[in-house]
């Protein structure tokens, strides 16, 4: 028979073992979801003001062509611009055009029917295929890496009516405070994922912090823009990334305008 002293060590020996046997798992499965937590973890999006731009002030952008904004028929439309103080096909200086997704081609005109993603242009004069009815161009000058050049002059807006009693289903008001949507666009790979450019053009209007703002929404992050001026989305995650622009005022609520909220997707991959 054991004594029990004898008996007692062994009933300490087989709880010590269980409870090593316990923290050792226990040590296992928190290494493992700190393991996980940190695979998972996605870096913040952040959005901060581009900055180092050439101004290009007195840059000019006018519309020669067509002369008429009133079209018989759709079809292949002729358009023909006169650009001053800027060269198209032209690298942009500075260091932004080595951080950011940048056109081989240089600079350009951004080409906007209707809001929708531009055709970027890299000659003065082009045909664009436009269907019967009405439709609202602006256009404007573009620095090799997209961003736009924000001066009165540098933007053309035109509202084109198009074959026998065209309508304007849009119904825009012209005259009317109006966001275009430019950038991001399209598919981004490598070194231009790090940072997108985020810009847009405002017309008849500012925006200030005690008045019109414009509220980027990135993959379900708030950002509220207070000044007209780029923007670089930074820390986002490989896949699709969805954007979307809103015109508010300053009590945050939507300014009424069939292009003032806009919502586009990017892809981005390694």
């Amino acid at each position: 028979m054991k004594t029990p002293n004898l008996l007692a060590t062994i009933l300490l020996i087989v709880a010590m073992t269980a409870s090593c046997k316990q923290q050792k798992k226990e040590n296992t499965e928190q290494a493992a979801d700190e393991q996980l937590s940190v695979e998972t973890e996605q870096p913040k999006i952040t959005l901060e003001k581009l900055e180092g731009s050439p101004a290009y002030l007195d840059a000019v952008l006018q519309l020669e062509e067509p002369k008429s904004m009133v079209i018989a028929e759709g079809g292949e439309v002729n358009f023909n611009f006169t650009v001053n103080n800027y060269e198209l096909g032209a690298q942009t200086g500075g260091s932004n055009a080595e951080q950011l997704a940048n056109s081989g081609k240089g600079q350009h005109i951004h080409f906007i029917l209707n809001n929708q993603p531009y055709s970027a242009h890299y000659e003065p004069a082009f045909a664009k295929e436009i269907p019967n009815g009405v439709h609202h161009l602006v256009a404007f000058l573009s620095r090799s890496y997209h961003e736009s050049v924000k001066n009165e002059n540098s933007v053309v807006v035109k509202k084109l009516e198009i074959g026998p009693n065209a309508t304007d289903s849009l119904g825009l008001d012209m005259e009317a405070p109006t966001l275009i949507y430019s950038r991001p666009k399209g598919k981004y790979s490598g070194k231009d994922t790090e940072n997108l450019l985020l810009d847009f053009f405002v017309l008849n209007t500012t925006l200030s912090e005690d008045g019109n703002k414009v509220k980027a929404t990135v993959n379900g992050e708030e950002f509220m823009i207070a000044e007209w001026a780029p923007h670089v989305v930074k820390g986002l995650p490989m896949g699709e990334v969805t954007i979307s622009l809103e015109l508010v005022d300053v009590e945050g609520n939507a300014i009424p305008g069939p292009f003032n909220t806009v919502t586009r997707t990017v892809m981005l991959t390694e």
